[in-house]
C-alpha cells in the first residue's frame, strides 16, 4: 500500500506486460521469508522464476496479481501465496494458501481437508443453482489479446446468466468465487502462480475446479473453470457449445445502434 500511494513508475516487461518496483520488492521480502523457515524448500516465483533444490515441497508465489490495476491506480490487486507437497508416486497437491487484498484488509486462507476462511471465519461457495441466476467473472491477457477468443465466451455466457464481471485479478476472482460473492469464474492461460492458491481455496470452500472439458484441474493445464459446483455442468456446456460454434448470439451491429 506504501507503494501504492506513490503511483510509482510503470515498466514493461512486453508489448502490454508491465512490472512495478512493488512486484520486485513483494517477491524479494516473501523469498527471504521463506529462505529463513524453510532453506531447503523450492520456490517459484513470477518475477524470479525458479529457485529448484530438489525439494518436496514448492511454494508458488505471485507477488502482486492484478499488476495492470495496481499500476493504474484501480484498487483491485493482491499477493498470493500457496505450498505444494510432492506426496510419494502422485503429482503434487497444494496443501495450503493464503491470498491477501490489502485494500480491503481480507486474508483468503485454505488448508487441505480443514476449509477455507476469510478473516478468520468460515466461507463457503453460493448456493445458486441456476446459471441464468449466476454473476460470473473472467479476464482477459495483458498480451496478445487478439488471439484469444474469450470475447466469444463473454459474450454468450453474459447472456445466459446474471452477469459476468471482469475486475482484473485472476486469484481475487477465484477467492470471490470461494466467499459465495461469485458463482462462478473462467479464464485462459493463466499460470501456476496465478492458480495455485485460489484453486485450494475454492476446493476448500466446497466449490469444483476443473479443466473448459470436465477434466481435473491441473497446475500447468491453462485451463481455469471454478465454480460453486451446482452451476458447473451448465458452464461446461456453454464451453462445448462456443467451442463447436454452435447457437452463437451474433454481436449487435454498433451501425443499426447508433441509426
Amino acid at each position: 500500500m506504501h507503494h501504492f500511494a506513490q503511483h510509482l513508475k510503470i515498466e514493461y516487461k512486453g508489448e502490454a506486460d508491465l512490472v512495478t518496483a512493488a512486484d520486485r520488492a513483494a517477491e524479494v521480502l516473501i523469498r527471504e521469508r521463506i529462505r529463513q523457515q524453510w532453506p531447503t524448500h523450492d520456490v517459484l516465483g513470477e518475477e524470479q522464476g525458479l529457485n529448484d533444490q530438489g525439494s518436496e515441497y514448492r511454494w508458488y508465489v505471485d507477488p502482486l496479481d492484478g499488476t495492470t490495476n495496481f499500476a493504474h491506480g484501480f484498487p483491485v490487486f493482491c499477493v498470493s501465496i500457496a505450498l505444494e507437497h510432492k506426496a510419494l508416486e502422485r503429482k503434487g497437491e497444494r496443501i495450503a494458501a493464503v491470498i491477501y487484498d490489502p485494500t480491503r484488509d481480507e486474508l483468503f486462507s485454505a488448508e487441505q481437508g480443514r476449509g477455507a476462511r476469510l478473516n478468520g471465519e468460515a466461507i463457503h461457495v453460493s448456493k445458486t443453482a441456476s446459471l441464468k441466476e449466476s454473476l460470473l467473472a473472467t479476464g482477459f491477457p495483458s498480451q496478445k489479446r487478439h488471439k484469444n477468443p474469450n470475447i466469444y465466451f463473454y459474450h454468450q455466457i453474459t447472456l445466459h446468466s446474471h452477469g459476468v464481471r471482469r475486475a482484473g485479478s485472476a486469484a481475487l476472482d477465484l477467492c470471490n468465487v470461494a466467499a459465495g460473492r461469485f458463482d462462478g469464474f473462467w479464464e485462459f492461460n493463466l499460470n501456476s502462480w496465478d492458480t495455485a492458491a485460489g484453486v485450494l481455496i475454492v476446493e476448500e470452500a466446497g466449490g469444483k475446479v476443473t479443466r473448459f472439458n470436465g477434466s481435473p484441474f491441473e497446475i500447468n493445464s491453462r485451463e481455469t473453470v471454478a465454480s460453486n459446483g451446482l452451476v458447473h455442468e451448465a458452464l461446461l456446456r456453454e464451453f462445448e457449445e462456443v467451442f463447436a460454434g454452435r447457437g452463437l448470439e451474433p454481436l449487435p451491429d454498433p451501425r443499426v445502434y447508433e441509426r
